[in-house]
């Protein structure tokens, strides 16, 4: 049987590809169940110290396999809020929650839940040819896979509505411009930046940025005040780091520093 998702390690760092090209990634019982144990398997590793996520063939992920969902005349609703919460919901706090940088590469079309899981890795770069699509408007739904949440965070109430009501696809370049994803990038340069990257933050402070991540996203609901002292703990935190002492070195001795990461 083929694998719903690869994993595939690189110096310091993994790269996860969904793999149900056929389907357009979309997800299926086994590539939920797959994808959460390659994450799990990630974070155990401490020699792991960046996550790049892709897709394999001509998208990134179309979302739910809507093909178990066709229901018969008079046929029972499915419970589509357990389906949230056994799969979708434990997926995306997860995928937010890794102690390291997340890099996702968009290689195609992004829909549905596919497009705000993308949405839930720390930087995403898309390829040109590649669009973002809130597509739950089409069926009846509402957006899921913390939709809702990263949204009107990233492009605002007005737009966020807009791609949430419309369900119209946004090209990869005003994604970038609308600042829902870091950076556009032509087709034949998507794979090799995105791993640039990784390979950059395999380098890097690791549990430093672990922290930032975590400052970061409880900003959106601190006050000043919360956040200023959320920042002087996690900055006392970070202070006794191996990472922060060989920072501190290598800037008094003029040197590139050698960072432990979460070893």
């Amino acid at each position: 049987m083929d694998e719903t998702i690869l994993v595939e390690r690189r110096q310091g760092y993994r790269m996860v590809t969904l793999n149900r090209p056929a389907r357009l990634n979309s997800f299926n019982e086994d590539m939920h169940l797959a994808l959460r144990a390659a994450l799990a398997e990630i974070e155990a590793d401490k020699a792991c110290r960046a996550l790049l996520l892709t897709g394999a063939g001509r998208g990134f992920c179309a979302g739910q396999d809507l093909s178990d969902r066709v229901m018969g005349e008079g046929a029972e609703p499915p419970d589509l809020g357990w389906t949230i919460e056994t799969y979708y919901s434990p997926l995306v706090r997860q995928l937010r929650t890794l102690p390291l940088p997340v890099v996702c590469a968009v290689n195609g079309v992004a829909a549905g839940a596919g497009a705000n899981l993308a949405l839930a890795c720390d930087i995403v770069l898309a390829a040109r040819s590649a669009s973002f699509l809130e597509a739950f408007a089409r069926i009846g739904l509402v957006p899921d896979a913390g939709g809702t949440y990263f949204l009107p965070r990233l492009v605002g109430e007005a737009r966020a509505r807009a791609m949430a009501m419309l369900a119209e696809p946004v090209p990869a370049a005003t994604a970038e411009s609308w600042g829902l994803i870091w950076k556009c990038v032509d087709d034949d340069e998507l794979m090799g930046e995105a791993h640039a990257l990784c390979a950059r933050f395999a380098e890097a402070p690791t549990q430093g940025l672990a922290l930032t991540k975590r400052a970061l996203d409880a900003s959106s609901t601190h006050g000043l005040d919360e956040q200023l002292d959320l920042e002087r703990d996690l900055q006392r935190e970070a202070g006794r780091t191996p990472d922060y002492a060989e920072g501190v070195r290598a800037f008094t001795e003029k040197r590139k520093p050698s960072f432990r990461g979460r070893g």
